[in-house]
């Protein structure tokens, strides 16, 4: 279990990030969590039918503004993460150092594109 930052200091709350690796059958601790990575999950599968499931289980949990803020939020992620692998942006020194935790724990080092 990991403390999030300011979030997790303010609130106390922990959470598993290994679900995003793992089977994600407990959310890692996240509200939705279980919905949330099935949705995640079915974003880039190509598979329709399996993004329609998990897009309606999705807004059953969490209503339809929650559904939209969660397409928004993966979008704008995408489009984030894809621009600054484009143009090369590194990672700056602050940033490696603050989030060498997560980059361990979710294995992103491992990836061409998350050496630092």
């Amino acid at each position: 279990m990991v403390l999030l930052r300011a979030s997790g200091e303010e609130t106390g709350e922990t959470y598993d990030l290994s679900a995003i690796h793992g089977d994600g059958s407990d959310g890692g601790g996240v509200a939705a969590g279980v919905e949330l990575l099935a949705f995640a999950d079915t974003l880039l599968a190509n598979d329709d039918a399996a993004l329609t499931r998990a897009r309606e289980n999705l807004r059953q949990v969490v209503g339809d503004e929650g559904l939209v803020d969660a397409a928004g939020v993966a979008a704008t992620f995408n489009a984030i993460d894809r621009i600054a692998d484009a143009t090369g942006i590194p990672l700056d020194d602050r940033n490696a150092e603050i989030s060498a935790d997560f980059r361990a724990a979710l294995g992103i080092d491992s990836y061409a594109a998350g050496r630092v």
